[in-house]
């Protein structure tokens, strides 16, 4: 079996058997059509993931389970005539090919068809025929259809289409009176004269122009057509609604009712270098553990605000710890030098591998200095900095590509696109990565994973040499004996690799926690990703994906407060590629239907929403529905930004707050020299 195989049948599982679809026919015509073959080739890495993506001329390729529940609704038998509207790809009238005795296929553009036609030739389906038309206008010569679906959405059921039905005949596509938001109805062909009528969806697909349909765009309303809003539902209702009449539907209601809901709940915010910024966050601090996220790794303003909300912490509130998402021993030195504790020999500077401006940045530089200044002070409550990334990913994955690099030049950069799945939540790029795997490759994974299980032991051994206690023995077991576990899922990628570091980042914050007793508090900085609970998100619920977030709910209860952050624009300090410079980027505007995009639409330059039960419950009840979020690591990809940034999730099941910075700008990295060990004492941990 391979590779995209698998993704299949993980794909149709979750995607299509979990949410419902129970058409027998459907879920095996979907387990065998190779969704891959319909999709541009530098986008077939996700192929298989809950998302439409774009073909071409502003059309996309419908989502997995779109395409499922409308062929579902269309009750399609084996035998059947079957009229597809919107060629698109032909990956629709593949599936229907699979059931049904004839497709007739129509695409109004004629690029589309050819390369449509093509294709499905090419993959042997002789039972469908592409044809260059007015969909609205339907196929009368072969009429009539026993089943006619529309992958495009217009203001009614164009007359031509009714008529072509057979009696009995299932007629499925998207209706509204807007080109970009409408319903997904069902009619059935009762007799010449009469139809029944069912909606049972809200969805948004591209407009269907044509004599019967929308007019030709034009002007301004072709912003309708981008490929962002096509095909994406919003979501689908699990029941059917009340059936609707033939005339145009009345519009959905305006996206802004969100906004204004959002503007009335929010709490706007000064300036993050006001005394009174912080104090907005005092109702968290009897919480044991506060976790602070961020939308992006590369962002001044969450830096800086996590840096207020901390000192606050643990200036008025009693919290003596800080963990980070940072590796247990670069964050080790840090730790002596903020209590002016002695430097073990030979490794004094700490990040110094990809992504150094993660943590080498202005912003956090001046984070350390204050808790130096703090600790200094007040030695009787001295404050402590914990890494929980213990396995050194960034150095770990220098060393494969290293050897990578020495014996298998494909195979590494194969390896360095993989690695890129490794930046929060993006989409996992495995699925295609492995399909192109060398013999060389595959060869050089013990030597990999040994390699790695060196370097682990290694690090370990610095931390039992240390004569303070970086982890109690039990850990040191436990991290050895799983090592090369975890390394091979690294080395492979997906979600088992995630599960394991975000599971070992909560066993270190437990444990550390655990060493300063039970009055202990604590601080987390993490991404977004890692602090929101990850089963109210797509990644948890579609693909098992458990995060740190999550852990600490089930540990802490109501204890644990989770604050996510989000912006709308600005500029970002990020790489294109693994391991690559970092660039300052500029971070595209929020997509439409985006929790980002609503936040956005209040005005309001910052605020704070608190999303816990009792307060702002209306509000609350909106926010449950999944809405896009968007989720930029170490790797920023705007060329591909609504397939490798964004996921949907539930923002009031996922955060207890939101704190929202509508513009942002990048961090400002500090340099990394040749020899740090010459540089001043006062500027240490950073060498700068």
């Amino acid at each position: 079996m391979s590779d995209f195989d698998e993704a299949r049948a993980w794909m149709v599982e979750r995607q299509i058997v979990q949410r419902g679809v129970r058409d027998d026919y459907v879920i095996e015509a979907m387990r065998r059509v190779p969704r891959e073959a319909f999709v541009p080739s530098d986008l077939r890495e996700f192929a298989y993931d809950d998302t439409p993506l774009p073909i071409g001329g502003e059309q996309s390729i419908s989502q997995p389970y779109i395409v499922a529940k409308m062929l579902a609704a269309a009750e399609l038998q084996p035998g059947d005539r079957v009229l597809d509207i919107g060629t698109g790809s032909g990956y629709a009238a593949a599936i229907a090919a699979e059931i049904a005795g004839r497709v007739d296929s129509i695409e109004r553009d004629a690029s589309l068809a050819e390369g449509a036609r093509e294709r499905l030739q090419r993959l042997g389906y002789e039972n469908v025929e592409v044809h260059v038309g007015d969909g609205t206008a339907g196929l009368a010569a072969h009429a009539p259809y026993n089943a006619i679906i529309a992958a495009a959405g217009g203001p009614r059921v164009p007359r031509a289409l009714r008529m072509q039905l057979a009696v009995g005949g299932r007629l499925v596509m998207p209706v509204g009176s807007s080109q970009s938001r409408q319903r997904l109805v069902k009619i059935v062909r009762r007799d010449e004269h009469d139809y029944d009528e069912d909606a049972f969806g809200d969805v948004r697909f591209v407009p269907l122009v044509g004599d019967d349909g929308w007019p030709e765009p034009g002007g301004a309303a072709r912003a309708d057509l981008r490929p962002a809003s096509t095909s994406t539902p919003i979501p689908l209702t699990s029941t059917p609604a009340a059936p609707t009449p033939a005339a145009p539907m009345p519009a959905a209601p305006r996206p802004a009712a969100l906004e204004l809901a959002i503007r009335d709940a929010a709490e706007p915010l000064p300036d993050i270098d006001s005394a009174e910024f912080a104090a907005f966050f005092d109702r968290f601090a009897g919480h044991r553990v506060v976790l602070l996220g961020e939308a992006s790794h590369g962002t001044s303003e969450f830096y800086r605000a996590r840096a207020a909300i901390t000192r606050r912490l643990v200036e008025q509130h009693g919290f003596s710890m800080i963990a980070v998402e940072a590796d247990w021993p670069d964050a080790a030195i840090v730790d002596r030098h903020v209590r002016a504790r002695p430097m073990p020999g030979g490794r004094s500077r700490p990040f110094r591998r990809f992504p150094t401006w993660m943590w080498r940045n202005t912003d956090f530089m001046g984070l350390i200095a204050w808790l130096r200044s703090h600790n200094a002070a007040h030695p009787e409550r001295e404050t402590r900095f914990y890494g929980l990334d213990i396995y050194s990913l960034s150095e770990s994955i220098d060393a494969v590509l290293r050897y990578l690099d020495s014996v298998d030049p494909a195979a590494a950069r194969i390896a360095r696109e993989r690695y890129g799945c490794l930046s929060p939540w993006q989409k996992d790029p495995a699925v295609y990565g492995r399909a192109a795997l060398s013999g060389g490759y595959a060869q050089c994974e013990e030597h990999v994973v040994a390699q790695l299980g060196d370097l682990l032991k290694s690090r370990l051994d610095y931390a039992r040499e240390d004569g303070e206690r970086f982890l109690d023995a039990a850990q040191n077991a436990r991290l050895v004996a799983v090592a090369e576990h975890y390394y091979r899922a690294m080395y492979y990628g997906g979600p088992q690799s995630w599960n394991l570091r975000d599971t070992h980042m909560f066993d270190t914050l437990r444990h550390t926690l655990d060493s300063r007793g039970p009055q202990a508090r604590l601080v987390v900085w993490a991404h977004n990703s890692h602090i929101g609970d990850a089963s109210a998100t797509q990644m948890g619920r579609m693909q098992d994906e458990i995060n740190l977030g999550q852990l600490c709910r089930a540990q802490f209860g109501d204890a644990a407060a989770l604050i996510g952050f989000g912006t709308h624009s600005g500029t970002v300090a990020a790489a294109s590629d693994w391991g690559g410079p970092m660039e300052v980027k500029t971070v595209q505007p929020s997509l439409e239907g985006s929790v980002e995009f609503s936040m956005h639409g209040t005005g309001l330059p910052r605020f704070l929403l608190d999303l816990r039960p009792g307060m702002h419950d209306t509000l609350r009840e909106r926010l449950r529905a999944p809405l896009l979020e968007r989720f930029i690591g170490v790797i920023y990809r705007p060329g591909t930004e609504r397939y490798s940034h964004y996921a949907q999730a539930s923002l009031a099941e996922q955060f207890d707050a939101f704190v929202w910075f509508d513009r942002t700008s990048a961090v400002s990295a500090l340099p990394v020299s040749a020899d740090e060990k010459n540089h001043a004492a006062e500027t240490f941990p950073f060498g700068v």
